[in-house]
């Protein structure tokens, strides 16, 4: 196995199980499964859940990917940073629709469907940091 896959694999790992924690903390404890109402919009609990993690999980799983996973990355770190954003808020999107199809169509468990949801996302999340945010320019 290649070192760089091998980082991601390792660093999105714990970012992933870190963003897990964060979705079942907000689910069963934060939010208490029931819809989280603030003034403007309400959200249900699945939804607030995972918009709390990704939060959280953007700052830690850019630095992650910036300066451990793709190192020999030679473009500019706000280039970088604009194309993550891109590319987390795609999966933040996907991520959302799968959680939305699976809870609230199919009456799945919000738990289990994240965690579907999740291996989904980790699939097309590498493809886009590898050949798209952090890719390597030939000068």
């Amino acid at each position: 196995m290649p070192l760089q896959t091998f980082r991601y694999a390792a660093c999105g790992g714990g970012n992933t199980v870190l963003g897990f924690l964060i979705y079942t903390l907000g689910f069963t404890v934060i939010f208490n499964g029931k819809v989280f109402d603030f003034g403007v919009y309400a959200l249900k609990p699945h939804v607030a859940s995972l918009l709390l993690a990704f939060i959280i999980n953007f700052p830690v799983g850019f630095f992650l990917m910036k300066y451990v996973v793709f190192v020999d990355s030679n473009l500019k770190g706000r280039v970088q940073l604009f194309r993550y954003f891109f590319v987390f808020l795609s999966n933040l999107v996907l991520n959302y629709f799968i959680l939305k199809l699976m809870v609230e169509y199919l009456q799945w468990n919000a738990i289990f469907s994240q965690v579907l949801a999740t291996a989904i996302v980790i699939l097309t999340s590498y493809i886009l940091q590898r050949y798209f945010t952090f890719k390597t320019v030939e000068e």
